[in-house]
């Protein structure tokens, strides 16, 4: 039995498949934020999972992340190179509100008198300069636990290049403090910018001892069940798996790992349904996360930042992360009315606790999901099947909270709410397609999470979007991705170098040198090698740049004709990405390859075929408020009993326990034959609410 486990700011999901019956389990309980695995056991128990069973476990969760925002990681202490103590006090002098004269940096997660400097120099060619001095590494070491630290981070200056007094300096740090983790920032990353690694290195530190902890705690009580320990993986950021024991040596590579097990499956039902280009919409209780998948590809990127914003430059991270942007746009963000009489919707949210209004938890506060509760929306009796009924009256009152010092309506109020949730999401959805250089009416927008199908519909038609498509359990729908993910390893090594013919040969030696390594790491787990294939990939800039285009590399040898057939796909990815090409030099900046070690996953059964008619779907019908579209007596269909072939015209709403498709006007949805919903949109008709101003 394969085994999929998510956790997120409102829910836990579970997506189980059965080997031996070829049906797929699903489970959804709110997530219990004080002890995050009795969560993940809940939902065992409710799909009736035996943990014996169980041949591959893999797991998502959000505590790596919510420890950092929270600011709920150890009390961290910094050994670095002499003269660089204050590298994450001076930071980068880009930031994206440069005009802001209340600019202020964001506080370091290690104060100064915790950042302790070490005797040691390396040039940036790897060379020693200085000798390390192991004395004053000790010294370090026993300064930073008298002043309180419980994690220790080692970031030396040019380690990446060559890491021999990082190693040497950690191995004197775990001899003498044995049960302090020691996070070493030339075992994470070997990519260059002091400050980056620094961060990176140091982030690590601070969430080591409570992932540690949690990992410990979820593979005792898994194995206490009777799971085999061999079989438990943690979904990374990089969209692949690795075991518990290497998370809980590099939890940072945690950060993303729900979000990045959404974007695996959004390639893979691309796939499985044809889809060449598409568009990932995750909208959950809390946020709303998209990736844009050309090709059905996934962009990795190591210039993850933690928490930032359009007016605070975050914490950096050179870890590999599956591209995706986010926004604080969820089905429990809150409403409220600012100062000047603007509407705002999120990033604040009701959480798993209390909750909207509308769950009847103590919640007060109008959100997102109290507003499509009152607009008809969502079925109040047949939210999660049922099993939490919605209280409409405590919806209406949190909404009129916010329409009466507005002097508006009830109604007005809801759907004003949903018309800037829709706003604040289409911005998300622009910011991965124009803003780089992509036209959304080439690609089918994949919308899933528990909100994604109310939304997608307006969302595609303010966008141009020919097709939506809503997977099977798309509130499961990040679990159900992690069932599709491989075990990945990455490995990214700075080598800036002219991207010549004359260099080729520089740069295979060094790709021969990376590859056997990061392979080497895909096959501890015991995996067949020959069921591991590598990708490879090149950072590429124009000289005089600061940043650089990530390009494919071409199979086979990296030869002189490799070469220049990679810088001409350089330029071409520079010019969709920034509009222009330069006739200038073009340097490599740095080689990332990437280790996949293919593993057996479940595919969805084909449905059985219908006539088109639907009426053997159809459950009834009530008003639902389309904005100004009009408030329509509107058919609703239960997509349990949806047949491979059948059409819904819209308006309609199909209704399953976790989610709603809501169907506009003129939309025209057809069941697909393993079960996705295929809408197409009509894309001259006009968006819900589109150009309203507030108050209405």
């Amino acid at each position: 039995m394969h085994v999929a486990s998510d956790i997120g700011g409102t829910f836990t999901d579970l997506v189980a498949f059965d080997e031996e019956t070829g049906e797929f389990s699903l489970a959804k309980v709110p997530t219990t934020p004080d002890d995050l695995t009795r969560g993940v056991l809940e939902t065992l128990d409710s799909a009736r999972v035996e943990a014996a069973r169980i041949g591959r476990f893999i797991h998502g969760t959000t505590l790596i992340i919510n420890a950092i925002t929270e600011r709920k990681g150890a009390r961290t202490g910094l050994l670095t190179t002499r003269g660089f103590r204050d590298v994450l006090e001076i930071g980068r002098a880009n930031r994206p509100d440069i005009y802001n004269f209340s600019f202020r940096k964001p506080e370091p997660f290690v104060p100064r008198d915790l950042r302790l400097e070490v005797t040691e120099r390396m040039s940036h060619k790897g060379e020693v300069l200085t000798p390390l001095d192991e004395d004053s590494v000790r010294r370090g070491v026993r300064a930073l636990l008298d002043r309180g630290a419980r994690a220790i981070a080692i970031c030396f200056l040019h380690a990446y290049r060559s890491p021999v007094h990082e190693r040497r300096a950690a191995e004197i740090a775990r001899a003498d403090t044995p049960t302090i983790p020691v996070s070493v920032s030339s075992e994470i990353t070997r990519e260059w910018r002091e400050y980056e690694r620094t961060s990176t290195a140091v982030l690590n530190a601070y969430v080591q001892p409570l992932a540690a902890s949690y990992l410990s705690s979820l593979e005792s009580s898994l194995t206490g069940r009777g799971a085999a320990g061999q079989a438990l993986h943690v979904m990374q950021s990089s969209g692949g798996i690795a075991t518990f024991p290497e998370a809980r040596a590099a939890p940072i590579r945690l950060v993303e790992s729900g979000p990045a097990g959404s974007v695996l499956g959004a390639v893979a039902l691309g796939q499985l349904l044809g889809e060449r280009d598409i568009i990932s919409l995750d909208i959950g209780g809390t946020t709303a996360k998209s990736a844009v998948l050309p090709g059905r590809e996934a962009r990795i990127t190591t210039g993850y930042k933690v928490e930032w914003t359009p007016t605070s430059p975050g914490y950096p991270l050179m870890i590999p992360v599956v591209d995706i942007a986010e926004i604080g746009a969820g089905g429990g963000s809150i409403a409220r009315v600012d100062e000047a009489g603007r509407l705002e919707v999120g990033p604040r949210s009701a959480g798993a606790a209390p909750g909207p209004a509308c769950y009847g938890r103590g919640g007060e506060e109008p959100t997102v999901t109290d507003a499509s509760l009152l607009c008809g929306r969502i079925n109040p009796a047949y939210f999660l099947g049922g099993s939490i009924p919605l209280d409409p009256t405590a919806a209406r009152r949190a909404i009129r909270r916010l329409a009466a010092p507005c002097g508006v309506t009830d109604a007005e109020a809801a759907r004003g709410i949903l018309r800037l949730a829709n706003a604040i999401t289409e911005t998300l959805l622009r910011s991965v397609t124009l803003r780089r250089g992509h036209d959304p009416r080439e690609f089918a927008l994949v919308a899933f999470g528990g909100g994604g199908p109310m939304h997608a519909s307006a969302l595609a038609r303010s966008l141009r979007i020919r097709r939506v498509v809503i997977p099977v359990a798309p509130a499961h729908f990040s679990a159900w991705g992690m069932l599709m993910a491989d075990v990945r390893a990455d490995l990214v090594r700075t080598a800036v170098v002219r991207a010549q013919p004359s260099r080729a040969s520089a740069l295979a030696a060094l790709l021969r040198e990376i590859e056997p390594e990061i392979v080497a790491r895909v096959c501890r787990g015991g995996l067949d090698p020959g069921r591991i294939s590598t990708r490879r990939f090149a950072e590429l800039r124009y000289v005089g740049q600061e940043h650089t285009v990530t390009v494919p590399l071409p199979g086979g040898p990296l030869d002189s004709a490799a070469l220049e057939q990679t810088i001409e796909r350089f330029h071409a990815l520079h010019e969709q990405r920034y509009t222009f090409r330069l006739e200038t030099a073009v340097e490599i900046v740095s080689l990332h390859v990437a280790a996949v070690g293919a593993v057996d996953t479940p595919r969805p059964a084909r449905l059985e075929r219908s006539p088109p008619d639907p009426a053997p779907a159809r459950k009834g019908s009530r008003a639902v408020d389309f904005d100004d579209l009009g408030i329509l007596e509107t058919p609703l269909y239960e997509r349990a009993r949806l047949r491979a072939g059948m059409r819904v015209e819209g308006p309609a709403i199909v209704e399953e326990p976790a989610a709603s498709t809501v169907l506009l006007p003129g939309d025209r949805l057809r069941v697909h034959e393993h079960g996705s919903l295929l809408v197409d949109i009509d894309t001259d008709a006009r968006s819900p609410g589109e150009a309203r101003p507030w108050p209405p």
